[in-house]
């Protein structure tokens, strides 16, 4: 298991990038400040919320399985939860909500359950 997810760092990543996420005119962070935020706060998700019932993806960036539950192996997973890095980081901070979030596709029905670990950081 990899070592727990440093919270100070996860806010540091996330104040890097928190302008652009509040104000869409604002100049686009470079793409490693983005990656970085992205993967810290997957990889925390997967921490707070340990498991494998549903993949949560953020492409290009990362994906992790979370939430207790029946293993996925083979094939397609049962519960996913998929979004751009953008919408990702503005959920994880608590800009935005999963529910009724047209940037946001999830499939499954333990998929709404990444809703109750989000926010992770209050910015």
């Amino acid at each position: 298991m990899a070592p727990t997810p440093d919270p100070h760092e996860l806010r540091d990543a996330l104040q890097a990038v928190h302008p652009w996420l509040i104000d869409a005119t604002q100049a686009t962070p470079p793409r490693p400040a983005i990656a970085h935020a992205v993967r810290l706060s997957v990889t925390y998700l997967s921490h707070l919320a340990p498991g494998h019932a549903v993949e949560v993806r953020v492409p290009p960036f990362a994906a992790t399985q979370c939430i207790a539950g029946p293993r996925h192996t083979r094939g397609t997973p049962p519960n996913v939860v998929e979004t751009d890095p953008a919408t990702w980081l503005r959920l994880v901070t608590g800009l935005d909500t999963i529910t009724d979030n047209p940037a946001v596709t999830s499939s499954g029905t333990r998929a709404g359950e990444v809703a109750d670990w989000l926010p992770l950081v209050r910015l």
